[in-house]
């Protein structure tokens, strides 16, 4: 049986985009101004969307990256500067503001 081909890998890789929670509980807790301020950081490559529930309504404003699938919780304006440059511009997520029931972490 021949082998199949390699795939050609794609030329770009997908694009990061911060979608920052804008329904009901996340904005009571201030969703909007997170959205603001990530608007207001405009880094390259990356695009900023406001989205609908994302499901974390008890840890809001919630903030999910893609396609890297880290989810933030309880983010305030004030952590948006800290995501933008370590977690945008340096590629370290900041494990601080990581949601727990989705980054579940184990000591033992």
């Amino acid at each position: 049986m021949p082998e199949s081909p390699a795939r050609e890998p794609d030329s770009q890789p997908e694009a990061r985009c911060v979608l920052v929670c804008q329904y009901l509980s996340c904005l009571k807790n201030g969703s909007a101004a997170v959205l603001a301020a990530f608007e207001a950081q405009q880094v390259p490559g990356v695009k900023v969307e406001a989205t609908s529930c994302q499901g974390q309504c008890t840890t809001g404003p919630t903030v999910r990256v893609t396609p890297d699938e880290i989810w933030y919780c309880r983010v305030k304006p004030s952590d948006v500067p800290l995501i933008v440059e370590d977690h945008l511009k340096e590629g370290k997520p900041v494990e601080a503001l990581f949601n727990p029931r989705i980054h579940a972490r184990y000591y033992y």
